[in-house]
């Protein structure tokens, strides 16, 4: 089964994210930038060998690398990893603890609750090509994420919070806010600095989209072939907080199980880490002396319904299919033991979790009577699903709950571009079963609510619903909760409002599972598994 990347469904501009990659014709007129390339090479390690600082990290991610690499831009698991290594925001986040630290910024903030925050860019900061890095180019990066006329996924994460960024000096800028916004510390990681000379030339943010990667951050991007892999090398004029570990690094993208789980096993293993690994593999992985470690988070499956296909408009109906389901089992059988049935949008590690007043516990008769309630009988559904591997592997539960209160069920799993190429063209469907893990952007509950429930989104272009009483009354409830400034007030709003997303169950998980990561510890130290897709060495050694 294949392991595409699912992370990235939600995201504005859903063709430029699935797009396929091409010729980099920006790259190639401005000299000192590496080279790109559109076609696959060998997956073979490249400068395999070397030792101490001259050694070469082999990754294998579980995920597409031919998605956006535009930082604005994509959710895609694979070059979001990528970026983190690639770019610096103003402020970065511990990949584990989310907590800011200064990147770009020389400091973070004494006070975040005002409503000017100042930053020094760090001294001799530099970009990949030498130029370096001055307040042109934060004002650049943070006028695209406003600009009301181009749409972009962080837009959804700034423009509810921050006013504007103005340049106070070479070296310095000025982030102007709303109303006192503590959270969007953490936020800043995702606005990542890239270079105005290079970005604000014609065609370069399609080249962005298509694998061009100019940063400052510990290393450089030194070839790109999408469906294959991506080389990097450390940056020697990298300044910054956390220096690069290896002197060269090869992500390999592989997206079926079965070769990804070979490459990092066995006396002939050609990489040294390798992320989402499946459930079934953990113990012949550990007896080959590999580390397998999980992340908990927010990675879940979830049904997204469409609410103008009756009869799927009348909320006891969504209600009724999730009772139905028989989450302990699915986390039983198909995850292993590495999963939650959800009781709340959120998981139960968030810092804002309250369990929600409607839990969709295993209950056939409770799910009989809303149907019958609802008028609804002799009903057929087909489960339109995409086919990541532990998706696919949850589907014959839901499958078998459904039949077994009278609802026909019909499997349909595809690749997961063509499941959403379906929404991007207004397709009619039924029930969407797929996966998401907004933990990548962070921990907040805002951040997350809103990239999933935003009016504008396309989450509920999908669902169809954001026109709904309800619905409208989320927004201005969501409003009011991102306002708040008294943190625990906040949290109730948050939770309160959460309550209503979990009963209308319009797009709502069934389960949050783990995210496991497998590493050679004989090789490499320093490595922490994370609760979202990718990996990050920032730390390691």
């Amino acid at each position: 089964m294949r392991d595409d990347v699912i992370c990235d469904v939600a995201a504005p501009g859903r063709r430029a994210l699935l797009r396929g990659v091409g010729g980099f014709g920006v790259a190639a007129a401005l000299p000192g930038l590496g080279a790109c390339s559109a076609g696959p090479q060998s997956t073979n390690d490249t400068g395999n060998g070397g030792s101490g600082k001259d050694r070469t990290l082999t990754a294998v991610i579980g995920y597409g690398n031919d998605g956006s690499w535009d930082p604005t831009q994509t959710a895609s698991a694979f070059s979001m990893a990528a970026n983190n290594h690639v770019y610096e925001g103003l402020l970065d986040t511990d990949p584990i603890t989310r907590v800011p630290y200064p990147a770009l910024g020389t400091e973070v903030p004494k006070d975040p609750g005002a409503t000017t925050w100042r930053f020094r860019l760090r001294p001799g900061a530099t970009f990949h090509d030498g130029k370096p890095v001055t307040a042109d180019d934060v004002v650049f990066v943070f006028d695209r994420i406003l600009d009301p006329k181009t749409q972009t996924l962080a837009k959804g994460f700034f423009e509810s919070w921050l006013q504007g960024v103005r340049k106070t000096g070479g070296d310095s800028v000025e982030l102007v806010l709303k109303f006192p916004f503590p959270d969007g510390l953490s936020r800043l990681t995702l606005a990542k600095i890239m270079p105005k000379h290079v970005f604000g030339r014609p065609g370069a943010w399609d080249a962005a989209i298509k694998g061009l990667a100019v940063g400052s951050g510990p290393y450089r991007q030194t070839a790109h072939h999408p469906k294959s892999n991506t080389t990097f090398e450390a940056f020697d004029a990298y300044n910054g907080p956390r220096r690069p570990a290896f002197r060269k690094m090869n992500w390999l993208t592989i997206v079926d199980a079965a070769p990804r789980v070979a490459k990092i096993s066995g006396t002939d293993a050609g990489a040294q880490i390798a992320d989402n690994i499946p459930y079934a593999n953990i113990g012949r992985l550990e007896q080959g002396g590999l580390k397998v470690a999980g992340g908990a988070g927010m990675n879940n499956l979830f049904l997204m319904f469409d609410t103008r296909h009756k009869p799927f408009d009348d909320i006891r109906v969504r209600q009724a299919l999730h009772y139905a389901i028989d989450k302990e089992k699915m986390v039983e059988v198909a995850l292993k033991g590495h999963g939650r049935a959800a009781s709340s949008f959120l998981d139960q590690g968030n810092p804002s979790y309250r369990r929600a007043r409607t839990v969709y516990d295993y209950d056939p008769d409770r799910a009989k009577a809303l149907l019958k309630a609802a008028g609804v009988t002799d009903l057929s559904i087909n489960i339109l699903a995409v086919n990541v591997s532990w998706i696919v592997d949850c589907l014959p539960t839901i499958k078998a709950s459904w039949d077994a209160i009278g609802v026909r069920t019909t499997l349909a799993p595809q690749e997961t571009t063509a499941v959403f190429t379906k929404m991007d063209q207004r397709q009619d469907y039924q029930v969407v079963a797929a996966a998401s893990d907004p933990n990548q952007f962070g921990l907040d509950a805002d951040l997350i609510m809103r990239y999933n429930y935003g009016p504008q989104n396309l989450w509920m272009r999908y669902t169809r619903w954001a026109d709904h009483p309800v619905a409208r009354q989320l927004f201005k409830d969501m409003d009011r909760a991102t306002r708040e400034p008294d943190p625990g007030r906040k949290k109730a709003m948050v939770q309160d409002y959460i309550d209503v997303v979990a009963e209308q169950a319009v797009l709502y998980p069934v389960v949050h599972n783990e995210l496991m990561t497998a590493w050679d510890p004989r090789l490499l130290t320093g490595i922490r598994a994370q609760p979202y897709p990718g990996i990050n060495v920032l730390q390691a050694t």
